[in-house]
């Protein structure tokens, strides 16, 4: 194909990203070229180029990339070149858990997402002629250019900002998913959430929606915890506060419905579950990397209450996203004020936002360069 990109290569764990040329290699017949308008950084990114995750390197991460369809393999009929395209994970389709509306477990989900290769071995990336490993969620989208699988592609209108939408195919479809297809909250629910990032208050954008009548959030940076305030939160807590379990129990009137673990340590598990009612159901979202043992008093469990782990909003992104964005389009769900943008050569100062906490959903965009294809 003779095509060449600009992409963020990881060459070691724990090295800094360094954004060099690379080599994108021929489209399978069910692949598309897509031309990146945008790319969030997510925490799951820094995970696998700290090593938490067993992405091989070197490679190419991101995993929350939109943009527009330049090229389409031979068997491809759903998209055509120009179409604008949101990517979210990758799914085979066809195993038990995706035939039953579950992709997000597909059987071949750490195959398709973790391996840096499609399932016949062969990388859709390559750097003076050596393999480079692709495919991190079935994308690797920090970069001018992705390969990617159409059925992982969701084609959206043309009107949209597209540069803003790829974190709707990971952090935020996580928070409002988890929210929205496994909570299920009622209406007049309580729910807490615990970390007001991306993840959280996509959660909280979600609670809203549900029309939930106490939304608590609990997160150490004040920046954020005034922003939830302004997304629909009914009370926001610092997570240093002494006795925060029993205060945030009576936050909801002697304890809540429901509650949201987006950050995962084991202290931080034990208290979203602290502060439930009985009966009442807790999701845990976070991802730490490697193993995250924690303990947990069965006996608070004995009464009703139940702890579930999630990923990617158990939602199929082909479904939800749409939907995702039809609320944004009726001024529902304002997921764009979580978004700090940056241009993808300032990539150093878009990561230190994310470490820091300083941007919630900081996004990549290209608009100055200058990838080939």
């Amino acid at each position: 194909m003779g095509r060449t990109a600009r992409a963020a290569v990881l060459g070691a764990y724990g090295e800094p990203l360094e954004i060099r040329d690379v080599e994108v290699g021929d489209l399978r017949d069910d692949e598309v070229l897509v031309r990146i308008a945008g790319v969030g950084i997510c925490h799951t990114d820094l995970t696998a180029a700290a090593g938490g995750v067993p992405v091989p390197v070197p490679a190419v991460l991101g995993h929350e990339g939109s943009g527009v369809v330049e090229a389409v393999g031979s068997a491809v009929d759903a998209l055509v070149p120009g179409d604008h395209v949101l990517l979210s994970y990758s799914a085979c389709r066809d195993c038990i858990n995706c035939a039953n509306g579950h992709p997000a477990y597909c059987t071949r989900f750490a195959l398709r997402n973790y391996s840096g290769r499609r399932a016949d071995g062969s990388t859709t990336l390559s750097m003076n002629s050596v393999a480079l490993h692709g495919n991190w969620f079935g994308q690797s989208s920090f970069a001018t250019h992705a390969v990617v699988a159409a059925s992982d592609a969701v084609q959206v209108a043309g009107d949209l900002p597209i540069e803003l939408l790829g974190p709707l195919g990971c952090g935020i479809q996580t928070g409002a998913g988890a929210v929205l297809r496994v909570l299920r909250p009622r209406t007049g629910s309580s729910i807490v959430v615990f970390g007001g990032g991306a993840v959280g208050l996509a959660a909280v954008l979600a609670a809203v929606i549900a029309e939930c009548s106490t939304i608590v959030v609990v997160d150490p940076l004040p920046t954020r915890r005034e922003l939830a305030l302004t997304l629909g939160a009914t009370a926001v807590f610092d997570s240093a506060e002494p006795d925060l379990a029993k205060k945030l129990r009576a936050a909801t009137g002697g304890g809540a419905d429901h509650s949201v673990d987006a950050v995962s340590t084991p202290e931080v598990l034990a208290t979203a579950v602290a502060v439930l009612r009985s009966p009442g159901s807790c999701v845990t979202v976070g991802l730490r990397g490697g193993r995250n043992p924690v303990t947990l008093d069965q006996s608070a469990l004995l009464m009703g209450r139940s702890v579930t782990g999630v990923i990617e909003g158990d939602a199929d992104p082909q479904q939800f996203l749409p939907e995702l964005i039809a609320l944004w389009r009726a001024g529902k769900f304002p997921f764009d004020k979580l978004i700090t943008t940056f241009d993808f050569d300032d990539l150093p100062a878009a990561l230190e936002a994310t470490r820091s906490g300083a941007a919630v959903k900081p996004v990549l965009t290209f608009a100055s360069s200058e990838g080939q294809a």
